[in-house]
């Protein structure tokens, strides 16, 4: 492949790859912007806040539980049988799953199609990342895994403005399980990794998921590259998503958030985020100082909004974009976990850790549920606001513990096996 057509290729598999992360975090917020309205509709004169509020959390659990499963399944798929193979069946089932989710007239079947919305979504990420990981330069991959990442959680601001404009939520399924089909389009003349081929010709063992515990430092990487970014679904599954009910049992009655504008708020701080983060990742030659940045910042911004979101709606949205900001680091994240396994797990590691990061929305929102019940307002209710502090400390001290841990990976090599 000579230089003019290489560049022309490296161009189009970041764009194939970005697109596919953009309509991915399309599909996967769109719940969370249409969570209201769709359960309203479904549920009739049950709608009560309380139904609302306990099914969406079950209906966002059997999302991310999907993704759990799906993340095994697709990742050690593509360290067995190719990258690409897992891009275009994750894209598929996604895609037919949300359009189905349209048509949905009851709660089984809506948690039934979350799931398997959640299973599909669970492969587009790690496959595109693992792919523009191999085939590039270990002096550029950065950039092409920070344009992925950047593109990609853009589609969360188009799902929080499609939530506003389009006033039909079934429309807003539709549209998204119909881009998915179009990039299936797209994917046309991108070609699996070099490295993979390689490994896929010798006879090392591959896509095993308990090879990433097969001894104890690799365990301790693999669990510390996962909870590094556990506080950004802190955010998003917690502080976001359940923030009218935060608010209520802080007895702010002068404004309440929007689901919707607060996941494109915040969508619009990540992008931006994930630029900086790999741009200064890049300046600094290391992913870990990086990483280390913005979780500080994190925790930061997750202080100003407890102490200064309620004062009013224009500061909740403007504390919302720099904790989306914060938070931005995902780019750095998913690239330093594809860093740091060799090309016969790295597959398995690159699907399975943003899954699993995911997934942890569901012991978070068991944790958010359990310290309801041991925090009380005056009145008696559910103390939402010091049940999310609660579960913020706790995922706070475990990621600085992550983060000593976890190794730099900026300058390694990745043509090598487990």
């Amino acid at each position: 492949m000579n230089s003019v057509k290489g560049s022309q290729y490296f161009n189009k598999l970041i764009i194939v790859a970005a697109l596919g992360y953009f309509v991915d975090i399309y599909d996967l917020v769109l719940f969370s912007v249409e969570r209201k309205d769709s359960l309203t509709q479904i549920l009739g004169t049950e709608a009560t806040p309380e139904n609302l509020k306990t099914i969406g959390m079950s209906l966002l659990n059997w999302q991310m539980g999907g993704m759990l499963v799906g993340g095994l399944f697709w990742g050690m798929l593509g360290d067995k049988k190719g990258r690409l193979s897992v891009l275009f069946g994750s894209i598929l089932m996604y895609s037919l799953a949300n359009i189905a989710n349209g048509f949905v007239t009851n709660i089984p079947w809506y948690a039934a199609l979350r799931f398997i919305s959640g299973f599909g979504l669970a492969g587009e990420l790690g496959a595109g990342i693992t792919l523009v990981s191999e085939t590039m330069s270990k002096e550029k991959r950065g950039i092409g895994t920070m344009i992925v990442a950047t593109v990609g959680v853009f589609g969360a601001v188009v799902a929080g403005f499609m939530g506003d404009v389009i006033h039909n939520w079934r429309w807003s399924f539709f549209i998204g399980g119909g881009m998915g089909l179009v990039l299936l389009i797209l994917r046309i003349g991108v070609f699996e990794s070099g490295m993979f081929e390689k490994v896929k010709k010798s006879d090392v063992r591959k896509g095993h998921f308990i090879d990433l515990f097969k001894t104890p430092q690799r365990a301790f990487q693999y669990l510390s590259i996962i909870m590094i970014a556990v506080p950004v679904w802190y955010v998003m599954g917690i502080l976001i998503t359940f923030a009218p009910e935060i608010f209520a049992s802080m007895g702010i009655t002068h404004f309440k958030p929007d689901a919707g504008k607060s996941i494109m708020y915040a969508y619009l701080g990540i992008t931006a985020g994930d630029l900086a983060s790999g741009a200064i990742s890049q300046l600094l030659q290391s992913r870990k100082k990086a990483l280390a940045l913005f979780l500080l910042m994190t925790f930061a911004s997750v202080f100003l909004y407890f102490k200064f979101a309620v004062i009013s709606e224009v500061y909740y949205y403007v504390i919302i974009t720099m904790i989306g900001f914060a938070t931005g680091y995902w780019a750095v994240f998913i690239s330093t976990a594809s860093e740091l396994f060799g090309t016969n797990i790295r597959s398995t590691a690159t699907t399975t850790a943003p899954n699993f990061v995911r997934g942890s929305v569901i012991l978070l929102t068991f944790g958010f549920r359990y310290f309801e019940t041991v925090f009380r307002t005056p009145e008696g209710k559910p103390d939402s606001q010091y049940a999310a502090l609660a579960v913020g400390v706790v995922v706070a001290i475990l990621s600085i513990a992550a983060l000593l841990n976890i190794k730099e990976t900026f300058h390694k090599d990745l043509n090598y096996t487990e």
